[in-house]
């Protein structure tokens, strides 16, 4: 099991992020990804493997005003 935005989620061996974010459908443009705290750029998002109990945050970037 893995926590995705403080929520459980199920957990998959050999789970990327780029994998995680599709099963979440999370299709925004924007997204900041951490994975335990530490931040993960996109490029790195397809080779990232995700553990069985990390704590991911993906947090949506927008701007407003």
């Amino acid at each position: 099991m893995i926590k995705v935005n403080g929520r459980d989620f199920k957990w998959e061996e050999g789970m990327t992020i780029e994998k995680l974010l599709e099963k979440k459908r999370y299709t925004f443009s924007k997204i900041i990804v951490r994975v335990n705290g530490v931040l993960i750029k996109k490029e790195a998002w397809t080779d990232t493997i995700i553990n069985d109990g990390d704590d991911v945050k993906a947090i949506h970037v927008f701007a407003g005003g």
